[in-house]
């Protein structure tokens, strides 16, 4: 089975691993720390945020059963692009709106995303094409949140549930793991 990646980041990482683990052509997804300047850093460092870095989802799919620009799509419509340095009640520049491209074809489609998107925004995106860039997987309690601690979590159940509702209601059903 053919494989690509994607990294992007849309505020906390457990509310936007959850909603790219649904979907169908997507193998895996990794919460991690992209686009700062610190060595290996810590979830402690990070939300401190004095490292320059984003949280963000390391997204490995199959480009024959969901593209890049899908993904992107999807992006744009489960986060507010719109809010710089923040997602709701979540503020700094490590929960800032960003993309990752991989190549220069990614970076191309990113431009492009954020210009299809626009028409759905009331107000500018301010989502940022960064990179390239050193990827740091988070701390191993952090992958599969939702899946198992997540769901017991007040934060995560106020924010996470309104997101795949959001995604089942774009995609439908068939689409979604």
């Amino acid at each position: 089975m053919p494989h690509d990646e994607a990294i992007f980041a849309g505020g906390c990482f457990w509310c936007t691993e959850a909603v790219f683990g649904q979907l169908n052509g997507v193998s895996k997804v990794v919460s991690g720390y992209i686009g700062g300047t610190v060595v290996d850093p810590t979830y402690k460092q990070v939300c401190g945020g004095g490292t320059g870095h984003a949280e963000g989802i390391r997204i490995t799919f199959d480009p024959e059963v969901i593209s890049y620009a899908d993904l992107l799509d999807i992006f744009f419509a489960t986060h507010d692009p719109t809010q710089l340095n923040r997602q709701g009640n979540d503020i700094g520049t490590q929960y800032r709106s960003a993309i990752f491209p991989l190549n220069d074809d990614q970076r191309l489609a990113a431009h492009e995303g954020i210009v299809r998107a626009s028409a759905d925004w009331p107000s500018p995106i301010v989502t940022t094409i960064e990179g390239p860039a050193i990827w740091y997987p988070a701390e191993d309690y952090h992958q599969e949140y939702w899946d198992g601690e997540g769901q017991r979590n007040p934060y995560c159940l106020a924010v996470i549930p309104p997101k795949l509702a959001k995604l089942k209601k774009m995609l439908g059903q068939k689409q979604i793991n």
